[in-house]
């Protein structure tokens, strides 16, 4: 960082009446502070397609507790589709297909990639189950075993559901990437909402609208809640702010948000009445919720590319910090004093009463 302008008069100091220049940020011959993530658009469309097939499995598992078999259908093969192009991607950002397996020899608590990891894996065998359950014919042995099972199968996935849906926010969330990281409270229930958003749009569009009454509320309570929460998250920001606002990310944010808002609208006026509304309003979701997670994703790539979006968060932290220990030292200043006021009024008193006696 160096500071621009000159000293003293000429127009350096800044617009207060203060000699001292605003300060510019830039980094060591240009270089960014922060080196750019590596990675590229498999990883945002890998967020999305993990929130899809978290959202669609409870959907069908709260579609067959209430007998819905078209909606049903739906979840579980919306849920395999989407789970299968997650992998896809994951596999494209990784290069090589080995290289997840080489991730599964390790667990790690304190990594969010690490428990990530086996949060699929251990998500992935029930929906696999439920799925292949709907597709085989019930004369088969084994269509007739998987049947069966796809119940108690369908139901272990969705209870890893809201983990697979909301983990990746804290993958992210974990990185010195300072949209990322300064994001990290807000995140996991702009994720969550996108993901409920985007299923239930799914659901909206596969299945009839007489059995599409859980994936309207699903859909509409998720964008809902997905405004919302990306809205709180843009408020607390602070510097980082401009980062999800400005050039493409901004862009991409807006569409989302303007996608998202009219398929709740369209869900909950006209989609239990139109199949085409429905339709219309679950695509609409659905690209909302893509639209979102590569709008985050390229925020933060864009944040690096500033020092700005580096230094100032740090100062912020650090001054907080200093005002924290000031007040704490003179919170105990203060406690000491009072105990040697209360001293000195004791020995006082106890002075008058040897002078009585």
């Amino acid at each position: 960082m160096a500071r621009g302008g000159g000293r003293g008069g000429g127009g350096g100091g800044r617009r207060d009446g203060s000699v001292v220049p605003e300060a510019e940020f830039r980094s060591y011959y240009g270089r960014p502070v922060l080196q750019e993530p590596a990675w590229e658009w498999p990883v945002p469309a890998y967020l999305f397609a993990g929130g899809v097939s978290a959202g669609s499995t409870l959907l069908a598992v709260g579609a067959d507790l209430t007998g819905r078999p078209a909606l049903r259908r739906a979840g579980r093969l919306g849920a395999l589709v989407s789970l299968g192009a997650g992998m896809v991607f994951l596999v494209m950002d990784l290069g090589r297909p080995e290289r997840f397996l080489h991730m599964l020899r390790v667990a790690k608590p304190t990594s969010p990639m690490s428990v990530g990891t086996w949060f699929l894996v251990a998500y992935g065998p029930g929906v696999g189950a439920a799925a292949v359950a709907e597709v085989l014919p019930a004369r088969w042995r084994l269509g007739r075993l998987l049947r069966w099972a796809a119940r108690p199968a369908g139901m272990s996935s969705a209870a890893l559901a809201p983990a697979v849906a909301s983990y990746t926010a804290v993958l992210l969330s974990q990185t010195a990437v300072p949209a990322w990281h300064e994001a990290h409270p807000h995140l996991p229930f702009v994720f969550t909402g996108s993901a409920a958003a985007a299923s239930g749009g799914l659901g909206m569009v596969c299945a009839p609208v007489a059995q599409a009454g859980p994936a309207r509320v699903f859909a509409v309570l998720g964008g809902a809640a997905e405004l919302v929460a990306s809205r709180v998250m843009e408020s607390r920001l602070g510097l980082v702010r401009e980062a999800y606002e400005s050039g493409r990310p901004g862009r991409l944010r807006r569409w989302s948000e303007l996608l998202t808002a009219g398929g709740v609208l369209g869900a909950a006026l006209g989609g239990r009445r139109s199949r085409a509304v429905a339709v219309v309003s679950g695509l609409a979701l659905m690209a909302g919720s893509a639209l979102q997670r590569f709008g985050v994703f390229e925020a933060g790539v864009a944040s690096t590319r500033d020092p700005k979006y580096v230094v100032v968060p740090q100062r912020e932290r650090a001054a907080r910090r200093d005002a924290d220990l000031v007040r704490e030292a003179v919170g105990q200043g203060g406690s000491g004093r009072d105990e040697a006021q209360d001293g000195a009024q004791d020995e006082v008193g106890q002075g008058g009463a040897d002078r009585r006696v």
